[in-house]
């Protein structure tokens, strides 16, 4: 999915015309996948898919999935959304999310960071020590 040099700065233009104030906008996709589907450029199938790539690593910047292995209370999910909105200087919204595979703690994933504080995470880190 690399495309040529065309393609990828294409998608990548398409991408900033897409944002307003620094956010998605759903009118802005919109209109460019409108301006897509009469224009038709050339390799039209890798032109999607970099700039869904785009829209979507864009959009993982604003939530934060919470995995978690026992129960998890609104209330600590709003404080770590709340949380994540002051270290990131944009709203974050979270979700929770199951996961038995953690044993215990939390696993939380913003865009391409991830923050964890588990015991199957330290379990993992004590035994690539060793």
């Amino acid at each position: 999915m690399r495309g040529d040099k065309k393609t990828r700065l294409l998608a990548k233009q398409l991408f900033k015309l897409s944002l307003v104030n620094g956010e998605v906008s759903a009118a802005q996709v919109a209109g460019v996948l409108g301006y897509l589907e009469k224009v038709q450029p050339r390799q039209p199938l890798t032109l999607l898919k970099l700039y869904h790539c785009a829209i979507a690593a864009e959009l993982a910047k604003s939530r934060a999935l919470v995995e978690h292995a026992g129960p998890m209370a609104d209330s600590a999910l709003q404080l770590i959304a709340r949380a994540m909105t002051q270290k990131y200087r944009r709203p974050v919204t979270a979700s929770a999310q199951r996961n038995d595979a953690l044993l215990a703690g939390l696993r939380v994933r913003v865009g391409s960071d991830v923050y964890e504080s588990s015991v199957a995470g330290q379990l993992a880190a004590l035994s690539a020590a060793l």
